[in-house]
């Protein structure tokens, strides 16, 4: 019965967004599956947007959607808000770039510095990915070993992947991979042959899943004795707290790398660390480690991180998290209420709907929430923006009330 509720979903489905199927089909003339970014792929094809304004999207077909997927966990700020726009045709006036060092770069440099005591200095990288490349780089460099401790579930960027199994696309550093949240197995793990540990405060991609502070605590204690380098990748979790989730936990690690809403909507990332890391980068030194990269200090990523850090206050941050701890709460206290097989997991404005049984449960709370007009991730993630209201969040809760009515009969 629930194979045939999804196909009649998926159908409905296909039947409402003919130019979001045309502009697919284009796509896949040119691109493997119409695709260039696999997380946004999801059968029978995915929606083409067309437009986006605070939180809101609409897609070719033009059905307008309350957006709770926050361009997965990057668009914190909500689509095209003025001051970004602003910093962008500022800086695009005077010159995208420079072919040199220009004076954006060091004070967005300056202000992610005060904002996390484990950033001494940093450097600027075009995503998140080469930011945990370039940081496990470092610690290699500074540690002279090989050895790096991930953990199951753990994603730091696409060739960083540590689904159970690993991936083929991972590059091939010396891995030992660790169950996430076993503080005793992670302690066994490490040793004078690691030269880092590199982990997310809480897993995104693997489900919005915290990791605990006897965890997490028993890392910075592992590192410190071993001498391995901690690195937290908070590229996600930033978004918790001004100093991003270390703060909230009280624990430094010796790197931490960062991304997505801190380039204010363009391609970013960064990693910084404690002062004597960071040094085998000084172009100065004899032996300094190479880091190239055309845009690396671009001048538009540059102003609109600028204008970001101006807006990722204490007090927004707090408010977004705010709202995003008492929905989750909602949300859960309505699936056992009704007795459905849902559950979210997560911290502040992050979150992730899991089902017990079959996925197409899943699946087909998509379709139904798409029907309504609510646009999250198919694998469950939602991530809020400044720009959700609680009227929107209403609308999500009584979205989903209407599915977990209408549906009871698939899981009762």
């Amino acid at each position: 019965m629930l194979d045939q509720a999804v196909a009649a979903a998926a159908a409905d489905y296909v039947a409402r967004n003919p130019q979001s199927l045309a502009q697919h089909e284009r796509a896949a003339a040119a691109m493997p599956g119409g695709n260039t970014r696999t997380s946004l792929f999801h059968d029978p094809f995915p929606l083409c947007m067309v437009r986006g304004h605070d939180a809101r999207l609409t897609d070719a077909d033009g059905h307008g959607y309350v957006d709770f997927l926050g361009e997965f966990t990057a668009g914190i700020f909500g689509h095209s808000p003025a001051p970004l726009k602003r910093a962008i045709t500022d800086a695009l006036a005077a010159g995208i770039n420079l072919s040199s060092h220009n004076r954006l770069e060091a004070e967005l440099a300056g202000l992610i510095c005060a904002r996390f005591p484990s950033m001494d200095m940093l450097r600027f990288t075009n995503s998140g990915t080469e930011a945990n490349l370039m940081a496990l780089a470092a610690a290699i460099a500074h540690t002279g070993r090989r050895k790096v401790v991930v953990f199951e579930g753990g994603y730091h960027g696409g060739v960083l992947v540590f689904p159970p199994g690993g991936s083929p696309v991972t590059v091939p550093h010396q891995f030992v991979m660790v169950p996430y949240n076993d503080a005793a197995a992670a302690r066994a793990a490490i040793d004078g042959d690691t030269a880092a540990i590199l982990v997310e405060p809480m897993l995104g991609a693997g489900g919005c899943l915290p990791g605990t502070p006897e965890f997490l605590g028993t890392l910075r204690e592992a590192a410190t004795e071993t001498g391995a380098v901690l690195i937290f990748d908070e590229i996600q979790t930033s978004r918790l707290s001004v100093g991003g989730q270390q703060a909230v936990l009280g624990i430094t690690p010796d790197m931490t790398t960062i991304g997505k809403f801190f380039g204010g909507g363009l391609a970013f990332g960064c990693f910084g660390g404690r002062r004597d890391i960071m040094g085998v980068f000084d172009p100065r030194r004899p032996g300094a480690l190479m880091h190239a990269g055309t845009f690396n200090n671009n001048t538009l990523t540059m102003a609109a991180g600028i204008a970001a850090a101006g807006l990722l206050t204490a007090e927004a941050l707090d408010a977004v998290n705010a709202r995003g701890e008492r929905f989750r709460a909602d949300l859960n206290a309505l699936f056992e209420r009704r007795q459905a097989p849902f559950h979210v997991t997560g911290l502040g404005s992050l979150m992730n709907v899991h089902m017990r049984g079959d996925p197409g449960l899943r699946k087909l709370m998509f379709f139904d929430l798409l029907r309504d007009g609510i646009y999250f991730a198919q694998r469950g993630l939602i991530a809020l923006s400044f720009a959700i209201t609680g009227d929107d969040t209403a609308a999500f809760l009584a979205a989903t009330d209407r599915f977990v009515t209408d549906r009871r009969a698939l899981w009762s």
